[in-house]
């Protein structure tokens, strides 16, 4: 509904100013195609314009096929033309009139309708002009062509043959001059009927379905001979009389046998409209097959985020640190480190991690707090006269360790060895290798009593070499 009409009609138009037969072949059926099936107002477009398709010199020259091809478009860009000529002419597409009996030629007036059968009469002629023989519709291009041909001479000659049919049922009544035109036109009626024949035949040998061929039936000839005596008698010529019961019913065979004609021609169209409808059935149900899936998809993606949340939350709720109640604060702070905690990953990884690292500032502390003093070097002097100092060389001076809660040493009882004081010229004692002379006892005289510093002179104690 929003397409540009006129655009798009100058774009068909400019196509067909291609030099091959192809292109501009397509671009005429394509424009047949619109005019049956697409929005009026693309007819209507058509119709206003006071030039259409040029294409009467047209001519490829490119292969051989161009020569062939290059006629039956010139004949193609006829009817096409013609059609649209007439939309303008009567405001109306005599392929897609109501027909029937209170169809729009069937009730149409008689002045009305002798203006209108010639109309119908050019196109039909312009149409059937195509002349193509089953030899000469060779490829598909040619033959898409000559289908949307056949489909317009049905719909067209259904629309002539009831505008025939309401002309019968007026002759009589009708006046000299206007009987005089209605009866030419219903002489070039009997041949364009037979003309029809011949194109109906071509579409059957090309592989339309014989069922689709409607059967055409000639009036009878006493009709034409009643009708010949009736504008006879009113040109004041002598003639065979003819009476009125014997007019009447050539009359009403006639009626009766283009009625005929017209219900078979019908009978394709509907044939075609159930077609049509079954095909859009099938587009339906294949649309509603695609939104079902579309809808299954969308539901299964929907469900699908659904899970996949749910599973990232799980997650988030295990990983994510939980923070006790203060109630189970203090419980938890009297818990020994390096206990994994229930339902608490983080807690429990960060519990563990405190432990190692608090035991390694221990060792740290440890092993920072025991010092080793190695005397410094000394110069002997005094002369022959000089005895070293008894006193131990060796310094101890530990730090106290930090106590843990609610622990109370126990009671440690200490035996003290102290290496021999080092003496010029002998090389001092490795830390944690075995003592190079005999250790010295220290007894207490004084078991009662225990120093704080295992290696500080006690007050009356006695010392004894041993």
């Amino acid at each position: 509904m929003n397409v540009n009409i006129p655009q798009l009609a100058d774009t068909l138009f400019e196509r067909t100013a291609n030099s091959s037969w192809v292109v501009v072949f397509k671009a005429l059926i394509t424009t047949h195609h619109l005019m049956m099936y697409g929005n009026e107002r693309f007819i209507q477009y058509l119709a206003s314009r006071n030039t259409l398709f040029n294409l009467n010199n047209y001519l490829d020259k490119s292969a051989m096929q161009g020569y062939d091809m290059s006629t039956f478009i010139r004949r193609y860009s006829r009817y096409l033309n013609e059609k649209a000529l007439s939309y303008r002419l009567v405001a109306v597409d005599f392929t897609k009139m109501k027909r029937g009996i209170d169809g729009v030629m069937r009730t149409m007036n008689a002045e009305k309708l002798l203006k209108t059968l010639p109309i119908i009469q050019n196109q039909h002629d312009a149409l059937l002009d195509f002349d193509a023989n089953p030899n000469e519709l060779t490829n598909g291009v040619i033959n898409a062509a000559f289908m949307l041909l056949f489909k317009d001479s049905i719909r067209l000659f259904a629309a002539y043959n009831e505008g025939i049919i309401n002309l019968l049922e007026k002759y009589f009544d009708m006046k000299k001059n206007q009987c005089k035109e209605g009866l030419d036109m219903y002489k070039k009626f009997l041949s364009r009927m037979t003309k029809l024949s011949e194109f109906l035949k071509v579409a059957e040998q090309v592989g339309i379905d014989h069922g689709d061929i409607p059967d055409l039936t000639q009036a009878p000839s006493s009709l034409l001979e009643a009708l010949e005596q009736h504008l006879a008698s009113l040109e004041g010529k002598k003639t065979k009389e003819v009476s009125a019961a014997s007019r009447a019913s050539a009359l009403s065979c006639a009626v009766s046998t283009l009625a005929n004609t017209g219900m078979s021609l019908s009978r394709m169209d509907e044939k075609e409209k159930q077609q049509a409808l079954e095909e859009e059935q099938a587009r339906l149900q294949a649309l509603k097959l695609t939104t079902d899936y579309f809808k299954f998809c969308v539901t299964f993606v929907k469900n699908w985020f659904s899970v996949l949340l749910l599973a990232f939350k799980y997650l988030d709720d295990v990983l994510q640190p939980t923070v006790p109640p203060p109630s189970q604060r203090a419980t938890s702070a009297n818990q020994p480190s390096g206990k994994i905690l229930a339902n608490d990953l983080d807690s429990s990884l960060a519990n563990l991690v405190g432990s190692k690292h608090e035991a390694f500032n221990l060792f740290s502390v440890t092993k920072s707090n025991k010092q080793w003093t190695q005397p410094a070097e000394k110069k002997l002097t005094g002369g022959t006269n000089w005895q070293a100092k008894t006193s131990t060389s060796t310094t101890w001076n530990p730090n106290p360790l930090p106590t843990l809660p609610h622990m109370v040493p126990a009671p440690v009882a200490y035996q003290v060895t102290t290496p021999q004081v080092p003496v010029y010229g002998m090389v001092p004692p490795q830390i944690g290798a075995a003592p190079l002379m005999a250790p010295q006892s220290v007894i207490y005289t004084q078991p009662g009593l225990r120093p704080t510093n295992p290696f500080a002179p006690v007050s009356g104690t006695q010392i004894q070499f041993m």
